[in-house]
């Protein structure tokens, strides 16, 4: 298999345990835990070049290269990372990390539980943004590494880069925060919450513990991923992409209930390869930490006292056909770190792919970014 000059080539994950408790913002705690991670480039002499990349729902610890042994396993952001690409890996030592209550390898539901010797399941406790920038200065300290050149993500993980300023001013000088709000909407809560039932009321749920019936709610996590499609792209790109095309083989209407439109199918499609290998109770804590994401919480609501402590300079990032994480609410985030004469930068990117347009190659979007971390000093 042949892969890229830019990139960072073959690519193998480490597990590292931590024989630690991590305190969580419920009030419950894991007594050790392990983190899947992922690093590419070289660490310095001093310590100085560290990346963190952090990840939104559906992400992990894979953020770029490949895995030898299979096809089509670039990393999530492959198309960013890399020698000669916006974060450069001959200047920075990069970091991916997959989150507490993930299914890649850190601990999560799957994993098992001390107090019963089966997997947790729905007895995992809930996690928050604030419980994984906890976690993730843990893997820091492991690594000897004070303070990051700048933590990185894209919506989730936008936040996640938000609360390190928030919880550890001293320890990241520079934050890059694309596509992300400062708390979700109504609205947003919404949709997670029926992404979330979908999965719940599924016969193979089983309360959480499908993993003892050797089952998998399949119908719940399509259906669940087949809405969040729906709102990560825009109804441009939906047009574009689809329009009102029927299905190979078909001219006409069938006045039934089988997949006619290429939209249909192709929801279907995602739907399906989604169900095949995420876990149902991760995409449950995923969603609820999304929910409760709300620094300026502690601060009787106001966002700029959130931000106060905040040290780093800033980069925030929005999309124009964003209408999940709007740029308006990216302008929030602005508007709190102006208000404390905090250094930062927005750019509002014209793009059609919606929210997932974080993850595109976008030129504009990619150029930006490129001359973020050319400034960085290490």
């Amino acid at each position: 298999m042949d892969v890229p000059a830019d990139s960072v080539g073959f690519v193998s994950p480490v597990k590292v345990y931590f024989d630690q408790m991590l305190p969580l913002a419920s009030g419950a705690s894991l007594n050790d835990f392990d983190l899947m991670v992922e690093t590419y480039g070289e660490l310095n002499a001093s310590r100085s070049n560290a990346v963190l990349v952090c990840h939104a729902l559906s992400g992990h610890h894979h953020v770029a290269g490949y895995y030898r042994d299979q096809m089509k396993s670039e990393g999530w952001w492959e198309n960013l990372i890399g020698p000669g690409r916006p974060l450069d890996t001959r200047k920075f030592f990069v970091i991916g990390v997959n989150n507490i209550g993930g299914c890649h390898g850190s601990t999560g539901p799957r994993s098992i539980n001390p107090a019963t010797k089966k997997p947790w399941g729905s007895e995992f406790p809930v996690v928050t943004v604030s419980d994984w920038v906890n976690a993730q200065s843990l893997l820091a300290n492991r690594l000897g590494i004070d303070s990051f050149a700048a933590v990185i993500g894209g919506s989730l993980g936008g936040m996640q880069a938000l609360q390190w300023s928030i919880e550890f001013p001293e320890r990241v000088r520079n934050v890059i925060a694309i596509a992300a709000a400062p708390k979700l909407s109504a609205e947003n809560i919404g949709f997670n919450e029926v992404a979330r039932q979908a999965i719940m009321t599924d016969p193979e749920f089983h309360g959480g513990h499908f993993y003892e019936h050797n089952a998998i709610p399949q119908r719940g996590l399509r259906l669940s991923r087949m809405l969040g499609h729906l709102t990560y792209l825009s109804d441009d790109v939906m047009g574009d992409k689809f329009g009102r095309d029927l299905t190979d083989g078909q001219n006409e209407y069938q006045f039934g209930f089988d997949v006619e439109f290429e939209v249909e199918s192709y929801l279907r499609h995602q739907g399906d390869k989604f169900a095949g290998y995420f876990d149902a109770n991760t995409y449950l804590l995923m969603t609820k930490a999304l929910d409760y994401f709300d620094p300026a919480k502690p601060f009787a609501g106001d966002l700029s006292a959130a931000f106060r402590r905040s040290k780093a300079k800033f980069f925030i990032a929005a999309f124009s056909s964003d209408w999940r994480f709007s740029p308006k609410r990216s302008k929030e985030i602005v508007r709190a770190l102006i208000a404390n004469r905090i250094d930062v930068s927005y750019a509002e990117i014209e793009s059609a792919d919606g929210h997932d347009s974080f993850l595109m190659p976008i030129a504009q979007y990619h150029a930006l970014l490129r001359q973020v971390f050319a400034e960085i000093r290490v």
